[in-house]
């Protein structure tokens, strides 16, 4: 394998000691509804950012169904010394997406120029997915592009639906643009097992999951070389106490996960 990929353990707040703090720290996606309303949230992921992880505020639209506003996204990007915004996205619709990225961009440029933008790559079908990239990588705002995980079945060879179909177009057709940086939102339906295969790219650098941790409350143990099947899952924000019987088990999961991207990366609490 040619890279490794840095891996963000999303969890609860009361669990970002146990499972997220990074040894050495690297990479954090933070949720910025989190921030502006968790005061435990905010300083770990500040503290975090003073140790040298880099910090990427996410915009909530995956959690609250709708982005926070630009002004909003500043004030909690500021609140953890971030370094990246995550734009407004719409699921599945590029031209809304483009639209809303667009907007916020524009707001957040008119308050501050101190954040890298990153934009998420949606669409309904691979002519848009198309569209998409192509006016993405030719905005002087963009500084990031991140693509959405694949979760549900669909033709190996359709870009807007199977994620390492896509990087592999972008990467054969020589469409990847150096001065970005890529990104990939959340582990799909398979997993960890589609990090082994993203290392083969070079520009590729990082990735969020909450599924080591929500499946090892679960009692469900992730293997090294698959098979991966996760089952239904309550949202992270939903999963209530964990036992401490089950932290060695999500330990692992974290592990297998950050070993299939090639990284060393360690829970701070366990180096």
């Amino acid at each position: 394998m040619a890279k490794h990929i840095d891996v963000s353990v999303i969890a609860p707040p009361a669990y970002l000691e146990a499972f997220v703090a990074q040894e050495p720290a690297r990479v954090h996606h933070v949720a910025a509804q989190r921030v502006l309303t968790n005061a435990t949230y905010r300083d770990f992921f500040y503290r975090e950012a003073l140790r040298g992880a880099e910090i990427i505020v996410d915009n909530g639209v995956f959690d609250l169904g709708h982005a926070l506003p630009a002004d909003d996204l500043v004030e909690a990007a500021r609140a953890v010394d971030a370094s990246e915004i995550i734009l407004p996205d719409v699921m599945r619709d590029g031209a809304a997406t483009i639209k809303a990225s667009d907007e916020a961009a524009l707001q957040i440029r008119r308050l501050t120029d101190e954040f890298r933008l990153c934009v998420v790559l949606h669409a309904a079908d691979d002519d848009e997915w198309l569209r998409s990239y192509d006016h993405f990588v030719s905005r002087d705002y963009v500084g990031a592009i991140a693509l959405p995980a694949s979760r549900k079945p669909a033709p190996e060879d359709q870009l807007c639906r199977t994620r390492w179909s896509a990087t592999r177009f972008l990467e054969d057709r020589g469409m990847v643009d150096h001065r970005l940086v890529y990104r990939l939102l959340g582990l799909g339906r398979t997993g960890h097992l589609e990090l082994v295969e993203q290392r083969e790219h070079e520009w590729i650098s990082s990735v969020d999951g909450a599924a080591p941790v929500i499946l090892g409350a679960m009692g469900i143990e992730m293997l090294p070389d698959g098979p991966y099947a996760k089952p239904p899952t309550p949202r992270i924000d939903e999963l209530g106490p964990i036992v401490e019987e089950r932290f060695e088990l999500i330990r692992h999961n974290i592990a297998v996960v950050r070993q299939a991207a090639g990284s060393t990366v360690r829970i701070l609490e366990a180096a």
